[in-house]
Order: C-alpha cells, then sequence, then structure tokens
C-alpha cells in the first residue's frame, strides 16, 4: 500500500497498524491516535484558556495588561489585604510609638508583637550587613553576643538605630574616630602595642614586646579604651580584653587597625522606617543579647 505521496506504507504484521517510518534497533513506532477522551480534554483546555485570558487581566500591552471582563485585579487584592493587615495592627504600632520601653517589655502581648515587627523589619533592613542572623561579619558587629560599642540597653541601641554611626545625615549620630597612629608611632612602637593588646586575652608573638607596649598603650589609648582596656561606650572605643574583635582577629590584624584605622558608618533609620519600626527594631535586637 502507497501513501499520496507514492511511499510505500508499512503495516504492522501482529496489530495491523499503520507505522510512522520512524526505527530504533529494529523497533517500528505505530501510528495509533490518540484517545477521544484525551483529544476533548485537549481541545477543552484551549477553550478554557481562551475564556480565561478574556474573563481576566492576561495578554500584555504598551503600558498595561489587558484587564479583562470582570475587572479582576490580584493586585488591588493585594493592596486590600495590606491595608487590612495595616489596620489590624495600628493599635499596637501606636502604643509601641507613644510607650516608653519599660512599658513595652512589661506587657507581654505587646513585647511579642514588638520582636516579631522588629525580626521583620531587621531582615529588610539589617540582615545584608550583620547577616540573617544577626551574627555579623568581620567589620559589622554581631548582635547576638553582650559586647557593645555604643550600649546594649534598649535605649542605647535605639539611639545607634535611630540616628546611625558617623551618618551625615543626621547631627545626633554616634561619631568615634580613632587616630591614624601610623603617623605617630614607629613601626616596631605599633608592634609592641599590638603584643601587649594581644596578651590581654591571648599569648603574643613575642612576650618582650607586651611591656613596652603597655606603657605606649597607656600613653596613647588609654584615654578612650580605659586603663583596663575595656573601653568606652560614651566615646564608642570598643572592649579590647574581651577577646571579641570587630575589625580582624590576631596580632597584625590589631597592628593594622592601629596604623590606619578603618571607621564603619550606619545610617539612620529613623527618618526612613519612623519612630514605631525602630522601636521594633531596638526590642528585637536588645532581646538577641542586649543583657541590660
Amino acid at each position: 500500500m502507497a501513501d499520496k505521496h507514492g511511499a510505500e506504507k508499512h503495516i504492522d504484521e501482529i496489530s495491523g497498524v499503520e507505522t510512522t517510518g520512524h526505527e530504533w534497533d529494529g523497533i517500528r513506532e505505530l501510528n495509533n491516535p490518540m484517545p477521544r477522551w484525551w483529544v476533548w480534554t485537549f481541545y477543552a483546555t484551549i477553550v478554557w484558556a481562551l475564556g480565561y485570558t478574556i474573563a481576566y487581566p492576561a495578554w500584555p500591552m504598551l503600558s498595561e495588561a489587558t484587564r479583562g471582563v470582570l475587572g479582576y485585579s490580584s493586585r488591588a487584592n493585594v493592596a486590600q489585604d495590606l491595608q487590612v493587615a495595616k489596620a489590624a495592627q495600628t493599635v499596637y504600632l501606636d502604643r509601641i510609638a507613644a510607650a516608653p520601653f519599660a512599658d513595652i517589655v512589661a506587657d507581654p502581648e505587646l513585647a511579642q508583637f514588638a520582636i516579631s515587627g522588629g525580626a521583620s523589619a531587621f531582615k529588610v533592613n539589617c540582615a545584608q550587613c550583620h547577616g540573617s542572623g544577626a551574627a555579623g561579619s568581620a567589620g559589622f558587629p554581631n548582635l547576638n553576643d553582650d559586647d557593645w560599642v555604643w550600649g546594649g540597653s534598649i535605649d542605647e541601641i535605639y539611639t545607634t538605630i535611630a540616628h546611625g554611626i558617623r551618618f551625615e545625615g543626621d547631627a545626633d549620630t554616634h561619631v568615634s574616630e580613632m587616630p591614624a597612629f601610623g603617623d605617630m608611632l614607629q613601626p616596631e612602637e605599633i608592634r609592641q602595642v599590638a603584643a601587649y593588646v594581644v596578651s590581654l586575652t591571648g599569648t603574643p608573638h613575642d612576650a618582650s614586646l607586651v611591656e613596652p607596649g603597655k606603657q605606649l598603650f597607656a600613653d596613647n589609648c588609654a584615654s578612650c579604651h580605659g586603663e583596663d582596656a575595656k573601653g568606652n561606650r560614651e566615646m564608642g572605643a570598643p572592649n579590647l580584653a574581651d577577646a571579641i574583635w570587630l575589625k580582624g582577629e590576631g596580632e597584625e590584624a590589631i597592628a593594622n587597625q592601629v596604623r590606619a584605622p578603618k571607621h564603619g558608618v550606619m545610617p539612620a533609620w529613623l527618618p526612613r522606617l519612623g519612630e514605631p519600626t525602630v522601636k521594633q527594631l531596638a526590642v528585637f535586637v536588645h532581646s538577641l543579647g542586649g543583657g541590660e
């Protein structure tokens, strides 16, 4: 039997069904028609798709999509849901904005709302620097421990978040500038200071440098970091006697910081986020490791 093009058709001997002409390793493909139910289901999906694109927004145009005859808008639904959620939160946000931190913490329901809201705001605005778990990284403080440069009470944390650190756009921002002692001390003296600082929590590379480094520390560093090197939160001078390092750990890293210090910058979040959100952030961060 030949088809309309004159090519010889092949009929499977066992089933009596025409084959497609495709063959793999001696196995021929039968040209069985699709089941009737499958074909009609396929046609039904086409009709459904056409009806859906007419009823609902579907086809993209130059400036917007077709709106559909039903006038449905998922964006409008989301906006409405957000308004409902915001209205439900308003009573808590107003209380947080008006209440002192002591009252917020003393109210379990309000405190939980503030912690939850602060956690959400932290993930959106703070996790990029401090990490999703607030553990920080080199140059970005770990907020889970009890070591604070500018103070760990809720009020102090609030001030830091609200006004930032070395943020030029806020007159009340925290400012502390460690001088570059590479312009004041000799390289050997910087190594001595680094050795002394290491000796407070560990073993320096050369113990003979510790004693002269101690005197250099007293002459040049104690005015900010304190005679015991435990820091001064009013000046933003870190505690150097707790083995927690912000700019890098080890004798070489300490020497580099003494020689040419790095100064971090944090934006003032109050103008961006508003009073209730910043207070929620302060409560949340304090719950991680405030301890005061």
